[in-house]
């Protein structure tokens, strides 16, 4: 009897050691704001540019499709669609940059990535998934308006 009565005072203060706090600085409006849950999380769809099938010779042709695939970038971020986008460096997977599109399907990337230039022509293929990140993820870019010296 005495072994069940100190197993349950186990248990129960193990329960409260990892039971969870509510976070004094958390801003509900804040949250609800960026589509936060009680994590302060939300879903993406992170995308994979990969060198895709086309091969482009004609410069002027290729220099007017990155400068749409620049402005297409642009544009989305400015929608709110696109929440981060960069190139990667040389590498054998023939992964060429990435986008964290804040939509909540799959469906709705692909439909907002054929705007670009790149993807359309094949100059790019990608690659789709669902990914789970900080929902203030979205924040930074207003962020890196103030710090960007020249805009491309």
């Amino acid at each position: 009897m005495k072994v069940l009565f100190y197993l349950a005072i186990f248990l129960f203060c193990s329960f409260s050691l990892i039971a969870q706090t509510e976070n004094p600085n958390y801003s509900k409006e804040l949250a609800d704001s960026l589509g936060a849950d009680e994590y302060g999380m939300k879903n993406y769809i992170f995308v994979i540019l990969k060198t895709g099938p086309t091969i482009i010779e004609d410069k002027e042709k290729l220099d007017e499709l990155f400068r749409g695939h620049m402005d297409n970038i642009n544009r989305l971020a400015n929608e709110g669609k696109l929440i981060v986008a960069g190139p990667f460096g040389k590498n054998d997977n023939e992964y060429r940059g990435l986008f964290v599109l804040n939509v909540k399907t799959i469906e709705e990337a692909q439909e907002l990535l054929q705007s670009d230039s790149t993807i359309k022509e094949g100059i790019f293929e990608v690659e789709l998934y669902n990914w789970y990140g900080s929902a203030a993820l979205s924040e930074y870019l207003k962020v890196h308006e103030k710090i960007e010296k020249n805009k491309p």
